[in-house]
């Protein structure tokens, strides 16, 4: 992922379900000329000109895909979700490629924020 698509406080990643993630690879591949890196049998992460994301195994279901913003500095962003009444559903956690938490906004959405 090119560093000059982090940009603070920004969405920047997105994943999808999908109950075949060949097939998903497949579509995105023809329609969009994403390209792909597998993680194992149930995920696996596309680039774009402007978005990254990933598909990960499950049951699509309207309303979940999972908006991820980075963070340059994830505990002080951590602490502006927790002061504006935001819940921490997952703590801050490693990933193959930094560090992650997930939270719900005020309404019941649930995001993510990463950093490397």
């Amino acid at each position: 992922m090119a560093d000059s698509k982090l940009k603070h406080e920004q969405i920047q990643y997105i994943e999808f379900l999908s109950k075949d993630i060949t097939r998903a690879k497949e579509f995105y591949t023809q329609c969009f000329d994403w390209k792909f890196t597998d993680y194992g049998p149930e995920y696996t992460s596309f680039t774009g000109d402007y978005v990254d994301g990933g598909f990960t195994y499950g049951d699509p279901v309207n309303g979940t895909v999972l908006v991820v913003l980075y963070s340059e500095d994830i505990e002080a962003t951590k602490n502006k979700v927790i002061n504006s009444g935001g819940t921490i559903v997952k703590d801050i956690f490693d990933f193959p490629g930094g560090k992650r938490f997930q939270f719900t906004d005020l309404d019941g959405y649930e995001l993510a924020v990463w950093s490397l």
